[in-house]
């Protein structure tokens, strides 16, 4: 089992290095015409600074990792509080799925024509017990804490940002929503209908994910799917009669070599290792072995080639009278370049322009709503949060510099918006 312990942990460590990967930040591909400084907005925005701040630290410093449905509940009673504080109508939706806390959609009424959306999610990779190891700390110019850029940061941003426009009597919007989902860490299963539902009725989605070093937004993302692997041996003493099982783990080390023929870092295909299950007892031989890969994509169809290579394997086994089993759990589609987006990050570039300040496009693995909005013909700009980075880690931080910037940045990009929004394809 040592050669199987080895595999695991080579698999992991390229797995891990895969889910940091992103995409040089470029500059925008051509300059916008400037939008000047607004001096009320950003006077607002630094204003807000302190209580953005405690407000974050007070979420952060709460465990909410995907399925932790009570600590969910507690983040979303604080942030429901403040958006109700700010006359928003708020539903607590349920989950679509057992095992989650209920979503949260605050509504906002203005007098004007473009339907706004907003995506954020409270849900973190960080189980039960994190924030007591790991609490909420600025050290100079970084926060850090479970789940502060990825993307508690970003539902803080938006909240502030929907404060200063109330507080600036803003009203030129028929309608803003805020879905603050609790699934995204595992692909929104709990929220694909309502993701659905509510792109399908705003004219742009805006998404709070954390915005990438310098400092971009993300105008491309990788889908996400994961290829099961399921082994079904035979059980036997390790020690008296081994000659009896089949051993479902040494199979399985079998059908893994399937993915040495794809990339396990890039800005294209990726298919990595991640969760290797096998065995019940240290004399027992496994009758049941699982591995989990997740596949990122630039293109839809990239994920058929994986499974098929999987499947092709799996027809031929190296331990007598094991079944090999392969499944596939799609998480979100690629979102691709595309004009749509490409021009809402041009008018974001050009509202930091005003700031004096360059927004970079970039592109990275880590999949988001954002590509359901866009399969649905709803203009989409992702990566709108603080920028931050070493996600899904207990080095994730967050970027002091970018909170004022990009919480004016939002709320100005929500104001244009209100008078201009895009066009939806038909």
């Amino acid at each position: 089992m040592r050669k199987a312990g080895m595999a695991a942990g080579v698999a992991m460590a390229l797995a891990l290095a895969a889910g940091a990967e992103a995409a040089p930040a470029k500059a925008p591909p051509k300059v916008a015409p400037k939008v000047a400084k607004d001096a009320k907005v950003w006077a607002a925005a630094e204003a807000a600074r302190p209580a953005q701040l405690d407000l974050l630290k007070e979420v952060v410093s709460i465990d909410s990792g995907t399925g932790d449905v009570e600590g969910g509940r507690k983040v979303a009673a604080v942030l429901t509080a403040r958006l109700k504080a700010l006359g928003a109508g708020v539903e607590s939706v349920p989950a679509e799925i057992e095992g989650l806390p209920e979503n949260t959609v605050a509504t906002f009424t203005g007098t004007g024509k473009a339907k706004i959306l907003l995506i954020g999610h409270l849900d973190t990779v960080f189980g039960p017990g994190t924030v007591a190891k790991w609490p909420f700390t600025i050290e100079g110019d970084r926060v850090r804490g479970p789940g502060v850029g990825d993307e508690k940061g970003g539902v803080v941003e938006a909240i502030t940002a929907l404060k200063i426009l109330k507080d600036l009597g803003f009203t030129n919007y028929a309608k803003i929503t805020l879905l603050i989902e609790t699934s995204e860490e595992r692909g929104s299963p709990g929220t694909r209908a309502l993701i659905d539902r509510l792109v399908k009725a705003h004219d742009v989605e805006l998404n709070l994910e954390p915005g990438d070093p310098p400092d971009a937004v993300t105008v491309w993302r990788k889908g996400s799917s994961t290829i099961d692997i399921d082994v079904k041996g035979r059980a036997a003493h390790a020690g008296v009669a081994p000659q009896d099982g089949r051993n479902a783990a040494v199979e399985l080390m079998h059908q893994l070599a399937a993915n040495e023929q794809f990339p396990h870092s890039g800005s294209g295909l990726t298919s990595n290792v991640t969760i290797i299950q096998a065995g019940s007892r240290y004399n027992i031989i496994p009758e049941n072995a699982r591995a989990q890969i997740n596949v990122r994509m630039r293109e839809k169809g990239d994920i058929d080639k994986v499974q098929a290579a999987f499947e092709e394997s799996a027809k031929t086994t190296v331990v007598p009278d094991t079944k090999v089993t392969v499944s596939r759990e799609t998480s979100f589609p690629p979102l691709p370049n595309n004009p749509s987006t490409d021009a809402l990050a041009e008018r974001a570039a050009a509202i930091y322009a005003g700031l004096g300040m360059t927004l970079g496009f970039g592109g990275n693995g880590g999949a988001s709503e954002s590509a359901l909005s866009h399969e649905a013909g709803t203009p989409a700009l992702d990566g709108l949060g603080p920028v931050g980075g070493d996600f899904h880690s207990e080095k994730e931080w967050m970027d002091l510099k970018s909170v004022t910037p990009r919480t004016y940045l939002l709320t100005k990009l929500i104001m244009e918006l209100g008078a201009k929004p895009p066009i939806k394809a038909q």
